[in-house]
């Protein structure tokens, strides 16, 4: 029963080590785009940009010591669901019994501003950091995880950073105004500055002109306005080109054929890797493990800030700390129940006990329903 994996980013190799860790030896077959062996994403925008290194998930020889084979530098470029069968870039055929849809997200290019890169893949990674340390100004469009990270990354290279941002708060797709305006003053106090409320208008070829008039210095540019699911290539297969629909499997509408990761639409670090494991599972013939809370985390001026659960349209309650500090626990109410924590500068046992109160909350609920 042999297993292709379009995709080389964590879903792809958690559904690879959960499979070999219950000693499961089915020929597996992984296609990647870039010319490199599979890497985790997020240390691109974290320590990737103060020096050099390796986010392989794995050594050279792991693979071919765990039966998996890699098929670098080609995309996938068609699937044939009657035949079980995806054609690659460079035409070649391959056949499978299962086939896993991990080709993640690709970055939004930002309008009127060709010149502008985007922190993706490896390539861009090393791209962004040799800019860094050229000393130029950097102009970052977008104050999501990747763009606050690359600013202050940035920032720590000596380089002057203006951060561009249309909504009234950084990250105000996920958190609420108190952590919002923290990490405005984070940032501020770093001196980053921090443009919110204004898009760009204009490229000016070493600045950028804003909505509000203003021109800020851009020698180079970078776009962190948000992705999309990697899956036009899916296009008349049956399956959604613009995002994977799955159950709670990892199953598509297709026989045979799963999906896992940003190609589905789910987010997160956290998400991907459940996503992988949860479609192991499926092959081996396991139940699906119970969901556990969504979670993220980000490194910004030295300060580690997580979040478990789901904070959107919650109300803030600093539970620990100060927000005048940078240490601090905010959780996160609906109804009186914790939908939510964001720590800032905490200890492990922080983020231990706050999936603890997530639990008891959530269990209460569930009792009074």
């Amino acid at each position: 029963m042999e297993l292709l994996i379009v995709g080389g980013g964590l879903a792809a190799q958690r559904c690879i080590e959960v499979l070999r860790a219950a000693g499961d030896d089915r020929p597996i077959t992984v296609v990647c785009d870039e010319p490199v062996r599979p890497y985790d994403r997020p240390p691109l925008s974290k320590e990737g940009l103060h020096g050099p290194v390796d986010p392989s998930f794995r050594p050279a020889g792991w693979y071919a010591d765990h039966g998996v084979g890699l098929r670098l530098g080609v995309a996938a470029a068609a699937l044939d669901p009657a035949r079980r069968r995806v054609t690659l870039a460079d035409g070649e055929q391959l056949g499978y019994d299962s086939l896993l849809i991990a080709t993640g997200a690709r970055p939004r290019a930002l309008p009127g501003v060709p010149r502008a890169q985007v922190l993706r893949s490896s390539f861009d990674g090393e791209r962004l950091r040799c800019a860094l340390e050229g000393g130029a100004p950097l102009a970052v469009v977008g104050a999501g995880l990747i763009g606050l990270e690359a600013a202050a990354a940035a920032c720590s290279h000596g380089v002057e950073v203006n951060v561009v941002e249309a909504a009234p708060r950084p990250l105000a797709g996920i958190l609420g105004p108190r952590a919002g305006a923290w990490i405005t003053a984070l940032h501020r106090a770093e001196g980053v500055a921090l443009r919110l409320g204004v898009m760009v208008e204009r490229d000016l070829g070493d600045a950028l002109e804003l909505s509000d008039g203003t021109v800020v210095p851009a020698a180079h540019v970078l776009a962190g306005i948000g992705v999309a699911p990697a899956a036009g290539w899916l296009a008349g297969s049956g399956l959604d080109p613009t995002a994977v629909a799955v159950d709670d499997t990892g199953r598509t509408a297709l026989p045979g054929v799963f999906a896992a990761g940003d190609v589905t639409g789910s987010g997160h670090w956290e998400a991907a890797s459940r996503g992988g494991a949860s479609v192991a599972r499926t092959l081996l013939g396991r139940e699906r493990l119970p969901d556990a809370p969504s979670y993220f985390w980000s490194d910004q001026h030295g300060v580690r800030l997580q979040c478990v659960g789901d904070p959107r349209g919650a109300v803030e309650h600093v539970a620990e700390g100060d927000l005048a500090s940078r240490s601090f626990e905010l959780d996160h109410t609906i109804g009186g129940r914790t939908t939510a924590v964001l720590l800032a500068g905490r200890p492990p046992s922080a983020l231990r006990a706050a999936r603890a109160r997530l639990h008891v909350t959530d269990t209460i609920t569930r009792r009074a329903a």
